[in-house]
């Protein structure tokens, strides 16, 4: 039996998909976008965070932990990850909440149980399940066992992905899937690399194939001040996807509300170039892609 690399489970959203859902963040991601609201989920191992703010040095940590791979330097508590194996020791005993771990290994038994609890609630709203990350399609091994077993459960599904992975892992897992939530960050190549670290080109493409075998794309627009904010985008965005049977699209406002968790995985936040964008800029950039056709929501 299969098991999932998690960071989350998110019991009822409102967001990513129809309805209430539960949502599965799986961690592991191949982009490095500068905006990422979720910097925990990058990796694809377990992480250590370590909230300094909540710290207050009480030394407790030092003393639980059974590889003495934390230490006191320079009136800062510092974790030497060469020792530590994150047996989450130090974080029963850290009683301010400073430190936490990452990550957690879910068989595809145990997922499914937590999913069934709240079927009902799935039911009656019309929702379901998201799975997101991170890029879950990373984990297609996993994805494409606990998908098979939720569709016999006859769960909505919906999968949140960048398009950045092999196509031939779409083609495994679409059969199982209700909707993709399909993340486009830019159409120009150059100021993908720029700000995502990778290029677009597969991501193009796969949208392009994934259309041809999927009726139900919505395309998720994060909408960013200084990297893509502006008619040229949405513009780019239109001519990408005309003729390719999409017909809803959500528009994803900047914030940095989760800035926060880059200094926990002692990350620096390069945000220096992106601003929220107006309210005003927001309904613009709705009003001209439903002139369009497109069915247009502001937020997820």
């Amino acid at each position: 039996m299969g098991s999932c690399l998690l960071f989350n489970i998110q019991k009822f959203s409102l967001h990513d998909g129809p309805g209430i859902r539960t949502t599965i963040f799986l961690k592991g991601c191949p982009l490095k976008c500068r905006w990422c609201h979720n910097p925990e989920g990058l990796n694809n191992k377990i992480e250590m965070l370590h909230n300094q703010d909540k710290c207050t040095l009480c030394g407790e940590c030092i003393k639980r932990c059974p590889k003495s791979a934390i230490q006191m330097i320079n009136n800062r508590i510092e974790t030497d990850m060469s020792k530590c194996n994150l047996c989450d020791e130090c974080t029963h005993y850290c009683i301010y909440g400073a430190r936490e771990i990452a990550g957690k290994e879910y068989s595809i038994d145990d997922i499914v149980k937590i999913v069934l609890k709240d079927k009902i609630f799935y039911e009656e709203s019309k929702g379901g399940v998201t799975l997101s990350g991170g890029e879950p399609i990373m984990q297609i091994d996993c994805v494409e066992e606990l998908l098979k077993r939720l569709k016999q459960e006859n769960i909505h599904i919906a999968v949140d992905t960048s398009g950045i992975m092999p196509f031939k892992y779409y083609e495994q897992i679409y059969k199982y899937t209700d909707l993709f939530l399909y993340d486009i960050k830019l159409i120009d190549e150059e100021k993908h690399k720029k700000f995502t670290g990778v290029s677009n080109s597969i991501i193009l493409d796969n949208l392009r194939k994934l259309s041809k075998i999927h009726n139900n794309i919505n395309i998720r627009l994060p909408i960013i001040e200084g990297v893509n904010a502006d008619d040229e985008h949405i513009n780019a965005l239109i001519n990408l996807i005309r003729g390719l049977g999409i017909k809803n699209i959500n528009l994803l406002p900047y914030h940095d509300i989760s800035r926060h968790k880059y200094k926990k995985l002692d990350m620096e936040y390069d945000g220096q170039e992106m601003s929220v964008p107006t309210s005003e800029k927001m309904e613009n950039f709705k009003l001209r892609l439903e002139d369009e056709g497109y069915t247009v929501k502001i937020g997820g």
